[in-house]
């Protein structure tokens, strides 16, 4: 059995930045199962599976497994796998079906293996409970807490589908100092709480308005260079700590700097009467190679449906 693949680079647009993506272009034939362990096989953050949709006038269906579960929503799946359609398709805007709900992309086509996608989220970020303690999340941090907030922003808890505990610091010297310190992540944030979204504004914005970092100790080096899922968590808390405008605007976040994969994330947002009713996500992505899977010989019982 062989499997089609297609590696890109999301949230850049140039190969070996932003973060990696494996793209399975054609997996209506593979059980659950056997997509967990394509993805645990490949080994990156996230893994995307396209499906045939639900609804003719849809592109796909989307499926996002981790090395280790199934996502209901994640950001630069998202993006990967709309830049890819729109490069092989070549259209300007398709909706693609995710456990989330109906996700909405734009998508420009910048050359024959570089694109640019933008999507609006399915579900508008909500905040979902109190932050621990500042100086428990200093202490998992390896800063200060004095180093914990930025003016008067402090930590909260957001999610658009997954949650982070957003924590803005003080400085650049303290979001480069940061070391997850894996002892005690678990007491500190919960089970369901462990992904944390370290951010700074930048005090003259430019082409980056926000610098930020993402701490996880279930992955493979505790963090990861570029979360479109915790960009949309933190536009919920900057719509409930920051000033409220009217219209639409576009922020970038810059990540993953510290990882020497630099990622760039746009982020959308919309108001109307001082109330936010609209949030986006966009960035490029950039395709760094194609191949298949030989599994002809994987072990009987793994899960593959007959095509």
């Amino acid at each position: 059995m062989l499997i089609d693949y297609i590696l890109m680079d999301v949230f850049t647009d140039v190969p070996l930045a932003g973060n990696p993506l494996a793209v399975i272009p054609k997996a209506d034939h593979l059980s659950d199962n056997y997509m967990q362990k394509i993805a645990r096989e490949f080994n990156l953050s996230e893994t995307v599976f396209l499906l045939s949709p639900a609804s003719p006038a849809h592109a796909a269906s989307i499926r996002i497994f981790t090395p280790f579960a199934e996502l209901v929503f994640a950001g630069h799946p998202t993006i990967g796998a709309a830049v890819h359609l729109g490069l092989r398709i070549r259209t300007t805007a398709i909706r693609l079906e995710g456990k989330i709900g109906l996700l909405t992309c734009v998508i420009e086509r910048i050359g024959k293996k570089l694109g640019y996608s933008r999507f609006k989220l399915a579900r508008l970020p909500e905040e979902t409970g109190p932050a621990p303690d500042r100086a428990d999340i200093a202490e998992t941090l390896g800063l200060d807490v004095a180093e914990i907030g930025y003016e008067d922003f402090q930590p909260g808890r957001f999610s658009a589908g997954l949650e982070f505990t957003i924590v803005p610091v003080r400085d650049e010297a303290a979001l480069a100092r940061i070391r997850l310190e894996r002892r005690g992540w678990g007491d500190v944030y919960g089970e369901v709480h462990g992904a944390v979204y370290a951010f700074l504004p930048k005090t003259e914005p430019g082409k980056v308005d926000f610098e930020a970092r993402m701490f996880e100790p279930g992955l493979g080096s505790g963090e990861d260079p570029g979360t479109g899922s915790a960009v949309a968590a933190l536009i919920g808390y900057l719509a409930k700590n920051g000033t409220a405008f009217e219209g639409q605007r576009s922020f970038m976040v810059r990540q993953g700097m510290e990882m020497g994969r630099p990622s760039l994330i746009e982020m959308q947002m919309g108001y109307t009467d001082d109330r936010l009713t609209h949030a986006a996500i966009g960035g490029k992505a950039v395709v760094v190679g194609r191949g298949q899977l030989d599994l002809e010989r994987a072990l009987p019982g793994s899960g593959l449906r007959a095509r």
